[in-house]
């Protein structure tokens, strides 16, 4: 054989695999009716991440082989930006406070703060708990980088709350979120790194809540586990009241007995300090798997829905007011110029 022809067929047979290797991450800015859409794909694994920076940086798809793992009644990103309550769908991010604070307002650092409900980005329950913090919709994401090598795809935004002040009117301190959705290996990270640019410590309360389900398989034949030792307690309107007891709780907790609206604390953790949650029917499996600093852990499965929720949270639910009383010691501050950073993972088995 010539040596050009040598050349040209030693080309040609590593020509597929330097292919497949440059292509099998790819991570793409597109728009669908009108939507800026981040979307981060594995051809290997046929895995598909999509998100939309707009509407709260909320990934609202982790599909694999078509089957979406993140619970979705929206046929569009058109409708799910249309949805304006913030609602039961794919990973919301809670902050900078997560479930509920009551009394009308929070303490930190010794002072009173009053939340003021004229602004929209505020919700309020009938009986004045605040819910879910300021930024479950907000469109003040802005991308930073879509990139991609061989051994991921992903995305990371920033929030720049300070320089919104119908934010930090009902959460005085100058800070920045930055999180980064990253998709390898068949495990999507989300990583969040919060920077306090205020002259005191600022309370982290804040945390997500995934929307998961098992396609094909109806929720009545899953179980979850909950690795954690202590259930707490909460009051009428499900604010935490500082008490806790033990979970008595099985390892293996079927959903066909069993609706949850929970908070659970002092996880079970391995020898790397994570702390995994599943959800699971046969060999189908769902792991969500808490960093260190997620110190909390609720469970959200309400009676004749499909989906489950495990939401990593830093704290118990109105920790601010609770640590004031000097009935949670467990709240952690980020101080002036300090940056805060951790991660959760959804890994799966089966599909």
């Amino acid at each position: 054989m010539r040596r050009f022809d040598r050349i040209k067929y030693c080309v040609a047979l590593l020509c597929p695999f330097v292919a497949l290797g440059a292509s099998r991450y790819t991570a793409e800015r597109i728009s669908e009716g009108g939507v800026e859409i981040v979307r981060l794909a594995d051809s290997t694994r046929s895995e598909q991440v999509s998100i939309v920076p707009s509407y709260g940086n909320r990934a609202y798809e982790f599909k694999v082989h078509g089957n979406n793992l993140l619970y979705n009644p929206f046929p569009s990103p058109e409708a799910l930006k249309q949805d304006r309550t913030g609602g039961l769908n794919g990973i919301p991010f809670l902050a900078p406070w997560a479930n509920r604070i009551g009394d009308g307002g929070f303490w930190a650092n010794g002072k009173h703060y009053l939340f003021n409900d004229a602004f929209d980005n505020l919700h309020m329950s009938p009986n004045k708990v605040a819910i879910h913090g300021l930024l479950t919709t907000s469109p003040d994401w802005e991308v930073e980088e879509v990139t991609t090598d061989a051994q991921s795809a992903r995305v990371t935004s920033r929030l720049v709350f300070w320089k919104h002040p119908e934010l930090m009117v009902n959460w005085p301190f100058a800070h920045e979120y930055r999180m980064t959705y990253s998709l390898h290996e068949g495990v999507l990270e989300v990583r969040t790194e919060v920077t306090n640019k205020s002259s005191e410590p600022m309370p982290v309360t804040f945390g997500f809540h995934p929307y998961f389900t098992l396609p094909g398989v109806p929720r009545e034949q899953a179980f979850v586990r909950i690795p954690a030792r202590k259930h707490i307690e909460t009051d009428k309107k499900l604010l935490a009241t500082g008490a806790m007891t033990d979970n008595q709780l099985p390892q293996e907790i079927s959903l066909r007995d069993h609706t949850f609206d929970d908070g659970f604390t002092d996880l079970m953790r391995g020898e790397n300090g994570l702390a995994d949650f599943t959800f699971e029917a046969g060999p189908k499996k769902i792991h969500v798997i808490y960093g260190k600093q997620y110190q909390v852990g609720l469970v959200y499965a309400p009676p004749g829905k499909e989906f489950v929720c495990f939401e990593p949270m830093t704290a118990i639910t109105n920790a601010v007011n609770l640590a004031h009383e000097g009935k949670y010691g467990d709240l952690k501050s980020v101080g002036p110029g300090e940056t805060w950073r951790e991660s959760f993972w959804i890994r799966y088995e089966g599909f």
